[in-house]
């Protein structure tokens, strides 16, 4: 599963390990963009507990079967 999370805040980049290696990438706006694969929703519960457990504001969430760019 392909997911997309964004947050409030600078994440730093060496989080990405414990975040199950999802890509994070700084927006302007002060937000950081989480994306990537996880094997499944168990995966996915567990970053967002992450994220809960650090007090961060989740501003989006998105899933799908496949990456935005593939067909």
């Amino acid at each position: 599963m392909y997911v997309s999370i964004r947050v409030q805040g600078h994440l730093d980049p060496s989080w990405q390990e414990w975040l199950e290696n999802l890509h994070i990438v700084h927006e302007e706006a002060g937000t950081s963009q989480l994306s990537g694969t996880l094997p499944d929703q168990a995966a996915l519960y567990g970053v967002l507990l992450k994220i809960d457990g650090l007090h961060l504001r989740l501003l989006s969430l998105q899933c799908s079967e496949k990456r935005p760019d593939e067909g």
